[in-house]
């Protein structure tokens, strides 16, 4: 690689030359496993000191970047692309280490499937069982708490309910849960910086989507809820909620079903569906930590220090170049209407997909954390073939386009057009596509699943973009 040296910038040199062998990795120039030139070959043809190079080079190294292979060689790290600036932000795509304590628990009656299910520990009756799930709206609601203080508007903590209600709902769909869904939600607040019209505002979106959803078809009643005054543990405001429920065994979708030979139905989460009041951009609620920050500028960091966490590297905060009402580039919306676009539900086209054609829905997958790779975790000896996607939506090609972001690494934090996936058999995509589509939603098949090629058999994934394949594995 041939790199830029500025004598007169004010930039160190040794930070010239690891910003722009960083840019080369988030940008897909430089791939996992990739040789770095030597130390004395950069050195010689920069025109620096060899130790400048060395620093440079240990400075990459400390971020997980690169790592060394002998005294003089280095390589890119095979870490360095699945989490990146993500990481960099105290995120994690894979929550491997999640996932390393989390499986090694009892799975529960159906350990395949998309949320953990017991024995009907409530009513003891042997032909039920049990699920309870927990999920929030992440740090979407921290650019809610900053369009608050902007605008002085309470209302726009009504979306951040409905997400909190849809990350848990949305995944429970995936089991073939619903109906008589209880939900409770948890606020745990600054008292001081979220006062209590705001909170009236929550609780007053809580219970009109959670009556839109009924409408829909889908049975989802409040159970009630705690707000905790953490005003120590948090600057501004974070919502969560728990659903329970009580399923027939035999109506559970158990992820058994997923397997080599079937078509993958991919639903838009963009543009308007019928039971929605708005257009859509759809972020839903993953990645926002690396949206708001991508996105927005150091004016926010100055005005609400109380919105990020003080040991985040300084140019990973609010290092963005838009405000608020700044409008997004390719879309009718603002910066602030996409990132604080609510959550798509897919629960009313679910629930009619279950009621019109049981048997031919194999499996569900809500593509929330991990992205497009959500799909790793679920089937036996699957390879999955991603190869024909919906269009990519504005929010997301401008999160990259100003972070710089590698795509490997966009399809493992953001949805990128899709967020619920169906399979089936081949022959009845088209039918589940007709259903799906009378909601008024984007759908099609966008790829489909083969025998896994693995030695051991895993579960891989193979995505297109464009010409350029991406591969994935656990």
């Amino acid at each position: 690689m041939k790199l830029t040296i500025d004598s007169s910038s004010k930039t160190p040199v040794y930070r010239q030359i690891a910003d722009q062998i960083h840019f080369a990795i988030n940008t897909g120039e430089l791939d996992a496993g990739d040789r770095l030139p030597s130390l004395r070959k950069l050195a010689d043809e920069g025109k620096v000191a060899l130790n400048t190079v060395i620093r440079a080079f240990r400075h990459l190294a400390d971020k997980g970047l690169i790592a060394a292979t002998s005294r003089q060689a280095y390589q890119v790290s095979a870490s360095s692309l699945g989490e990146g600036r993500y990481a960099a932000r105290g995120v994690s795509a894979t929550k491997s280490e999640v996932h390393a304590s989390v499986d090694r628990l009892d799975r529960g009656v159906f350990p395949g499937a998309f949320c953990k299910i017991t024995e009907d520990y409530l009513t003891g009756d042997p032909d039920k069982c049990n699920v309870i799930h927990a999920d929030g709206s992440g740090t979407k609601s921290a650019i809610a708490y900053l369009m608050y203080r902007e605008t002085g508007d309470p209302t726009v903590f009504r979306g951040i309910a409905r997400d909190s209600i849809v990350m848990n709902v949305d995944d429970l769909l995936c089991i073939g849960a619903v109906d008589r869904l209880l939900l409770s939600s948890t606020v745990n607040r600054n008292a001081r910086n979220f006062p209590g019209v705001a909170l009236a505002e929550l609780i007053r979106g809580t219970e009109e989507f959670l009556e839109t959803l009924r409408n829909h078809g889908v049975g989802i009643y409040s159970g009630g809820g705690e707000t905790a005054d953490v005003g120590d543990l948090t600057g501004t405001v974070i919502v969560d909620s728990c659903i329970t429920a009580v399923m027939n065994k035999s109506d559970v979708i158990t992820g058994a079903k997923i397997r080599p030979g079937m078509a993958i139905i991919g639903i838009a989460s963009y543009g308007r569906a019928l039971y929605e009041t708005g257009e859509n951009s759809g972020i839903g609620s993953n990645g926002l930590t690396s949206a708001r920050h991508d996105l927005l500028s150091k004016h926010y960091a100055r005005k609400y220090p109380e919105t990020f966490d003080g040991n985040t590297p300084k140019d990973l905060i609010y290092c963005g170049p838009y405000r608020l009402k700044d409008p997004l580039p390719g879309s009718t919306q603002t910066v602030g209407e996409a990132i604080l676009s609510p959550t798509r539900t897919y629960a009313p086209i679910v629930a009619k997909l279950l009621a019109k054609a049981p048997d031919r829905v194999k499996g569900l997958i809500h593509c929330s954390g991990g992205g497009q790779t959500k799909c790793l975790r679920f089937g036996r000896n699957v390879h999955f073939v991603k190869d024909d996607l919906l269009p990519i939506p504005p929010i997301f090609k401008a999160i990259r386009k100003v972070s710089g972001t590698a795509l490997k690494e966009m399809y493992q934090v953001y949805n990128m057009g899709h967020r619920l996936e169906v399979f089936c058999a081949k022959r009845d995509a088209k039918p589940l596509l007709g259903i799906i589509r009378e909601f008024g939603v984007d759908a099609q098949q966008i790829g489909h699943t083969e025998k896994s090629t693995k030695k051991d058999g895993e579960n891989h994934l193979t995505l297109m973009h464009g010409k350029r394949k991406l591969s994935y594995s656990l």
